[in-house]
């Protein structure tokens, strides 16, 4: 059977696979994701993340060549413009409040990538609706939310305390999480990575 690695550094892409019963390693990817945004300014928001999940994906294949490596990455787009994690919870606030009342967009971008060529690519976008809630919704949110504030782009953990943030979801639970799980799935089924 192929080896089936993780790249990725993300704790909830590992739940998301755990939780699907597919056996995989991780190995965390050597990706220079500030240098690549730079250098690669003029993609679009969902090119970004598919190109990120591909860096990702080919780092880990070319030293581990006869497994088969996934990749992924998720960017955020607000009215146009490419959203970075907040380096400090203090500007969550500023964040959230320009999200208020808005939709954003989330690309999740997915690579298999084996023997250091990518194999299978994926792409998803999923358009988040935040509500316009209070500030005083806001003043609580901010206080409890903890390491979410920075662990995520959009200072949100959708699959927790976050959802209180929103009035309506157009995509997939698994892709707003940042790893659209079906089409892995099938992949991996298609390969005989796991059992169809």
């Amino acid at each position: 059977m192929t080896r089936f690695v993780l790249a990725s550094g993300s704790q909830i892409r590992r739940l998301v696979l755990e939780g699907a019963g597919v056996p995989f390693d991780v190995i965390r990817p050597d990706v220079d994701e500030a240098a690549i945004k730079a250098e690669r300014s003029e993609l679009s928001p969902s090119d970004m993340a598919l190109c990120l999940g591909q860096e990702k994906a080919l780092d880990v294949s070319r030293r581990v060549p006869d497994a088969l490596v996934l990749g992924a990455d998720q960017t955020m787009e607000l009215e146009g413009q490419l959203l970075d994690k907040l380096p400090r919870a203090d500007l969550a606030r500023e964040r959230l409040t320009a999200m208020r009342g808005r939709p954003h967009h989330l690309h999740a971008g997915l690579a298999l990538a084996q023997g250091g060529e990518t194999v299978w690519t994926h792409r998803a976008s999923s358009a988040i609706h935040v509500r316009d809630f209070s500030d005083e919704f806001l003043d609580d949110y901010i206080a409890r939310a903890g390491d979410a504030l920075t662990a995520s782009v959009g200072a949100y953990a959708y699959e927790g305390l976050g959802a209180q943030l929103f009035e309506r979801v157009d995509g997939d639970y698994y892709a707003i999480l940042g790893l659209p799980l079906l089409p892995v799935l099938a992949e991996l089924r298609s390969r005989g990575v796991i059992a169809s």
